[in-house]
């Protein structure tokens, strides 16, 4: 997992290229260690990136286990189906949102009902075409996982859903709410069309929206794509620091808040950045 970070002023490279120097023996058979120089695996980054509008409305959303720390659960996320190495999450967010008195869950952290984010609409981020959904899991009481036994590539992601967007994109949304899934299998969507809310179902400690885009409909055996929100407010973020400390997500989060929040337009956020979705003005 290696970040680049690149001066605006410099055009973005068409690729990159890997350049491995090692002390070996070359094959075939045994002789002394030698200097071995290998270029290789060549990665295309000069690729246009999908643009979509946002998956939530409203303010006070973070991105939680967001892009780009060492650390993400979701990055270093890898699983090996049907022979290959794939990183399905590598760009995924958990969306969860703060009240307005700068908390996650007011009252009691142990019912659903307790979070801000519980029951939020979850949008179609562009028009396209159901290709999955679930829709019938039982919400899991925040604060705990489910136990590993009764997990399985069915439930592992609660309720969900998979939208086909064309050009081989294709957008998942989890552990949405009992019942609340509106569309079907084979039905078209318009961007910014409620499909769904937000639950706590699947393995999932705390209500959220994991969201993220994906090379195939495969929710597990797919690689994950990079993507652009069209726009979008910063107003803040979440202390990393004081996020790895917690014990859990109670508490006031209000002190990384901006007093005038940030406009974006077609950029990615990053871990524990607050976010207003609203329409550009």
């Amino acid at each position: 997992m290696i970040d680049l970070a690149l001066d605006a002023a410099i055009a973005l490279p068409e690729r990159l290229l890997h350049h491995i120097e090692v002390l070996g023996a070359p094959s075939p058979g045994p002789s002394m260690p030698v200097l071995l120089s290998y270029t290789l695996a060549p990665l295309d980054v000069s690729r246009k990136l999908p643009v979509i509008s946002p998956p939530l409305s409203g303010k006070g959303w973070v991105a939680v286990n967001g892009c780009c720390g060492p650390a993400s659960i979701h990055r270093s996320s890898s699983l090996s189906v049907n022979g290959r190495i794939c990183f399905a999450q590598r760009f995924a967010i958990d969306w969860m949102r703060l009240d307005a008195a700068g908390g996650f869950v007011h009252g009691d952290p142990s019912d659903v009902h307790s979070y801000d984010s519980y029951g939020a609409e979850v949008l179609a981020v562009a028009d396209g075409s159901v290709v999955e959904i679930l829709n019938d899991l039982d919400d899991q009481k925040p604060g705990t996982l489910p136990d590993p036994k009764t997990i399985t590539l069915e439930n592992v992601d609660g309720n969900h859903m998979v939208l086909d967007l064309g050009d081989g994109i294709f957008a998942f949304y989890a552990h949405l709410q009992k019942g609340s899934v509106r569309v079907a299998s084979g039905d078209r969507v318009k961007r910014g069309q409620v499909l769904g809310k937000l639950g706590n179902t699947g393995n999932t400690s705390a209500p959220h929206l994991h969201f993220h885009l994906m090379e195939s409909p495969s929710v597990l055996g797919s690689n994950g794509i990079p993507y652009l929100i069209d726009f979008f407010a910063i107003a803040g973020q979440v202390s990393a620091a004081d996020f790895a400390a917690a014990q859990g997500v109670e508490g006031d989060w209000s002190k990384g808040l901006l007093r005038d929040p940030s406009p974006r337009h077609n950029q990615f956020p990053l871990d524990l950045d607050i976010v207003d979705f609203s329409s550009p003005k």
